[in-house]
């Protein structure tokens, strides 16, 4: 990254940023970033699949933008999963501006739909895991966005309780415009339709949150109450698992 380049803005973004995206599917956010900077040194693009999977999925559009991403400079990263991302080998001496992760989604299963609770409770999970570890790659002044829709049954995945378990709060929320970020194909994603589209509608936005203050720590109450979540959480796991298992005779 070079500061000494001229700054270029595209929304949220400043090409003088040092950013880590996460979660990229097709890698058509992270190119449309790298497009609107001219460059992608500030840059370091993951995601969870392998290459040959992304590929397999997303076909041709998905290895034009990594090949984009390469010459611009962009460090591209396969298979880094949120929940540890904090302990892998490249990322881990480092630290960013901002962490972006659009629309997270703990992947899909044929027999649940987003309202049934035990799917909620995987995406919460994953939420946690990632406020968790994102909190020990961040600058002390840096930012998380999380871009999410915010109707039901996405705002039960309650965002903004399970930032305050990892230490951070939320700083502000925005709407969010597909049209502001050129060439963006946001995806399904996932073995299920992974390459189709979803709605966005009008009712997404992109939450911005910040590490709490040192004089606005964690207090033993909110640890306490981070562990509640937590155990909250697993009540209701057992409860579903047990459900799920009187309904099909599983006990």
């Amino acid at each position: 990254m070079d500061n000494n380049m001229e700054e270029k803005w595209i929304k949220h973004y400043s090409s003088w940023q040092k950013m880590l995206l996460v979660g990229e599917g097709n890698f058509s956010f992270s190119s449309c970033l790298a497009r609107a900077f001219g460059s992608a040194t500030n840059m370091v693009a993951t995601s969870f699949d392998d290459k040959v999977t992304l590929l397999r999925r997303y076909g041709i559009n998905c290895a034009s933008y990594l090949e984009d991403l390469e010459e611009r400079g962009c460090l591209v990263l396969h298979e880094v999963d949120v929940h540890d991302m904090n302990q892998h080998p490249t990322l881990k001496s480092m630290k960013f501006d901002v962490i972006i992760f659009n629309f997270p989604h703990a992947g899909h299963v044929s027999w649940l739909k987003e309202r049934d609770e035990l799917l909620i409770v995987r995406h919460r999970h994953l939420v946690r895991a990632f406020f968790e570890s994102a909190s020990e790659l961040l600058k002390e002044d840096g930012e998380v966005h999380i871009t999410h829709r915010d109707d039901d049954p996405y705002r039960q995945w309650k965002l903004e309780e399970l930032c305050e378990t990892a230490g951070f709060c939320l700083k502000e929320k925005v709407e969010f415009n597909k049209k502001d970020y050129p060439g963006y194909i946001n995806k399904r994603g996932g073995n299920i339709n992974g390459n189709v589209t979803f709605p966005l509608k009008d009712c997404s936005f992109t939450f911005k949150f910040c590490l709490q203050k040192s004089g606005s720590s964690l207090t033993s109450n909110d640890d306490d109450g981070y562990h509640k979540v937590r155990e909250a959480i697993a009540n209701e796991v057992s409860g579903i698992l047990a459900e799920l298992g009187s309904k099909f005779g599983l006990n």
